[in-house]
């Protein structure tokens, strides 16, 4: 078993006060953790959230990932660099296409139908090079620059790219610094190894030149069914999304990622449940334990370790997901202890 660094990502979900971030972040240090991980929504700014983090832990930290809508390549670059510069170099950025695939997620956003592939190529290779000192000039679809260049240099900040189908895994080690990836069985990251490897070939670096980042989402509780609906409803979300999706969706995104590890026709019994009016609770008691259990970890804290252990083998950087049994820090401290490198 080949397990890297071990992360830790504290999401907005768990409820923190900034003096909560900065207690946890203090505490995951201690704990033996080597950096801190955030996902960004359209809610707390995630490079302030990593900048303090940072200075109450000076562990490396990461977001895992923004989408790109949110921000331009520049502004990227800018918040990016700020924050690598505050922490010496402990910084890493992740970008993702989000839900620029979904024609009602662009016209929220005011954004024209375009490629994703291509959008996620041309952000990646500006903010790459922005980041790196460069003057950038693209002329393509979604980014148009000309000569345009950071005012400052910052330390060499590795740029991420949230992927799951073979496409964008491939880019993100030809375009960037390697992929974040997210609820994945041990096939899936080897897999997923296999096609970053591709994509540094062809864009001549060397496999170790390029990382493999995933979440691994972690759920303790001495109430197993507490923790079981709690996980399960937070897998959901992604393996179904928020509505039943059509024909031509399923093709893409988390949907697509589930159904390519065998779950098909257990997502589309599910589906069913949901057009019939079944609630949240419901469709998630129904969830099958092998579809749970592949991709994470619910239960006893006893278990947590070993189960993380063996979905993180294989990734340069395996992140400890936390997702709480029930309000408040006690169910996160719980999952952060299960999990502790110095445990």
């Amino acid at each position: 078993m080949t397990i890297g660094q071990i992360g830790l990502g504290l999401d907005f979900s768990l409820g923190m006060s900034f003096e909560d971030q900065q207690t946890l972040a203090r505490e995951a240090a201690e704990l033996g953790y080597e950096s801190l991980w955030t996902p960004e929504g359209a809610g707390l700014d995630s490079f302030h959230l990593c900048a303090l983090r940072n200075q109450a832990s000076r562990l490396a930290t990461g977001i895992g990932v923004c989408p790109v809508a949110y921000r331009s390549p520049v502004a990227f670059a800018m918040s990016a660099g700020t924050v690598s510069a505050m922490s010496g170099g402990k910084f890493s950025l992740g970008i993702g296409s989000g839900g620029i695939y979904r024609a009602d997620a662009r016209r929220q956003l005011g954004l024209p139908r375009r490629s994703t592939l291509g959008v996620m190529r041309e952000y990646t290779a500006a903010v790459k090079g922005l980041l790196a000192g460069e003057s950038v000039s693209i002329q393509g679809e979604s980014v148009q620059y000309d000569g345009v260049q950071l005012g400052f240099r910052p330390p060499p900040t590795p740029v991420l790219v949230g992927a799951l189908g073979p496409q964008m895994i491939q880019l993100g080690a030809e375009a960037g610094d390697g992929a974040v990836l997210n609820w994945c069985d041990p096939e899936r990251v080897s897999w997923s190894r296999d096609r970053l490897n591709e994509g540094a070939a062809r864009a001549g670096k060397r496999p170790e030149d390029v990382q493999l980042v995933e979440y691994i989402r972690i759920c303790v509780d001495d109430d197993i069914e507490t923790a079981r609906m709690s996980y399960a409803k937070s897998m959901l979300g992604y393996a179904l999304g928020q509505e039943v999706p059509s024909e031509r969706l399923r093709k893409f995104a988390y949907r697509a990622h589930f159904e390519r590890m065998g779950f098909t026709e257990e997502l589309a019994s599910l589906d069913d449940m949901r057009r019939s009016g079944a609630s949240a609770d419901e469709v998630a008691a129904t969830a099958s334990e092998e579809l749970l259990t592949r991709v994470g970890y619910y239960g006893n804290a006893s278990g947590a370790k070993a189960a993380f252990e063996a979905l993180a083998d294989g990734l340069d950087t395996a992140i400890v997901r936390v997702v709480a049994a029930k309000p408040g820090l006690d169910s996160v401290r719980a999952v952060m202890r299960a999990c502790a490198p110095n445990g």
